[in-house]
């Protein structure tokens, strides 16, 4: 009886092993931030407050917009989409890699791996279609100031976000259903903070050049031009400061115009490196710099550089924290805020 015995078990330990190898594979593993504990917390802790200041500024400058109706332009309209989206967007890496850190586990399911891949091309996707109708918003208001309510009508506005929501959705179920078609036997290390294509595609042992062909006919054609089209609106709209007198109102727009530019600029550049770039096997740590860049920075600057600078924002904020005071009231601030409440960049 013990002789029957013995096959069997040894049968049964296979038919166990088998399955944890096949299960285990169902998931893949991310970089950290260090190999030391102690850093690892250490980077946890700094980008959870990143993190949280990011999300909070975002959802303030929506809530204000929101709330006031002095601030209901096209304009504003996008700032505060544009807001909502950041939130959004940085909530889709960075809080898994600061829990993973603080936890000491770097495993994310296949499932998690695809759904990351997803909303990150979503949000980068839809995030530079608003940047790019925002510019062309400033071009309009700046440029051709006297067709600016025809050229930017409410109808526009809405449809633009519509068409920029919709194609996202589209963009992204495309890229990651043919990203994740492919067999994955190299390795289950993803050699990234989070799922992202590239490090997948050196993964597979499926031919993936379609896959290189498809991302590159996507960067030079939407990315690019994208970019191209923010350039070319922002050297009209220089064109048109730098007709103006010397003074207050050219120096505040470039300082609007030039971070703006540089944030679109590192957002465009690393992104599309990263994505281009056919590296070994292992990833250095530019590379996870340059993730970081296009995947944190524009969410973190962009309330900075549309909301900080921005007198109109200041003075709304000012009367919500006010109304919230005092009188508890803060489901409408009153219509009266204008640009003839605002004196010496100051509020009445």
């Amino acid at each position: 009886m013990g002789s029957d015995l013995l096959p069997f078990l040894l049968r049964y330990q296979w038919h166990l092993t088998k399955m944890s190898n096949s299960t285990s594979m169902m998931d893949f593993l991310l970089m950290e931030f260090s190999d030391l504990r102690d850093r690892q917390v250490s980077y946890a802790m700094f980008f959870s407050l990143i993190y949280l200041v990011t999300v909070m500024g975002n959802l303030i400058i929506a809530v204000v917009i929101t709330l006031d109706q002095s601030l209901h332009t096209p304009m504003y309209f996008f700032l505060r989409n544009l807001s909502m989206l950041d939130s959004c967007y940085i909530s889709v890496t960075v809080p898994n890699s600061c829990i993973n850190s603080l936890l000491g586990s770097s495993s994310i399911s296949k499932a998690g791996c695809a759904t990351q891949v997803f909303f990150v091309l979503f949000c980068a996707y839809v995030e530079l279609l608003f940047l790019t109708i925002m510019a062309h918003d400033r071009f309009a208001a700046i440029y051709k100031p006297l067709h600016y309510t025809s050229i930017m009508n409410p109808r526009l506005c809405v449809h633009s976000t519509l068409a920029s929501l919709l194609s996202g959705l589209v963009y992204a179920a495309l890229h990651t259903s043919n990203t994740f078609r492919l067999s994955f036997c190299h390795s289950h290390v993803v050699q990234q903070l989070f799922c992202d294509i590239p490090s997948l595609l050196k993964l597979s042992c499926s031919d993936t050049f379609s896959n290189w062909i498809t991302i590159l006919v996507s960067i030079l054609v939407f990315v690019v031009g994208c970019f191209i089209f923010i350039i070319k609106s922002y050297i009209h709209i220089f064109s048109a400061v730098l007709r103006l007198p010397a003074g207050a109102d050219r120096t505040k727009a470039f300082s609007t115009c030039v971070p703006h530019i540089l944030v679109v600029g590192v957002f465009v550049i690393s992104g599309s490196y990263v994505y281009l770039r056919r590296s070994a096997m292992s990833a250095s740590t530019w590379d996870m710099v340059l993730s970081i860049f296009y995947s944190v920075i524009p969410p973190i600057f962009n309330p900075i550089i549309y909301s900080l600078k921005n007198t109109q924002i200041q003075c709304a904020l000012r009367k919500l924290v006010t109304r919230m005071l005092f009188s508890g009231n803060v489901l409408r601030i009153p219509t009266q805020l204008s640009h003839s409440h605002v004196v010496g960049n100051q509020c009445r």
